[in-house]
């Protein structure tokens, strides 16, 4: 890949992977939900729990990158 792309551009490829990974999170977090409510195995419920914490990791890196110190903890 040896595209050079400016600025807007690239602020538009991280907008729309920042979107991917909103609803990767959310569908990882429903899945968990959905599977603790049949009652499957702890397994199940786990896997789907740690897949929607890493999207939701991803997003919060996509976010501070977009708007640096916007979601930062007090100390």
């Amino acid at each position: 890949m040896t595209d050079v792309v400016d600025s807007d551009e690239l602020l538009r490829r991280i907008q729309r992977a920042r979107a991917c990974a909103a609803e990767e999170a959310r569908g990882w977090r429903a899945r968990s939900e959905e599977a603790e409510g049949r009652g499957e195995t702890e397994s199940g419920v786990s896997e789907a729990a740690v897949r929607g914490v890493a999207y939701e990791v991803v997003l919060r890196v996509l976010d501070e990158i977009v708007t640096p110190g916007a979601h930062a903890k007090p100390d």
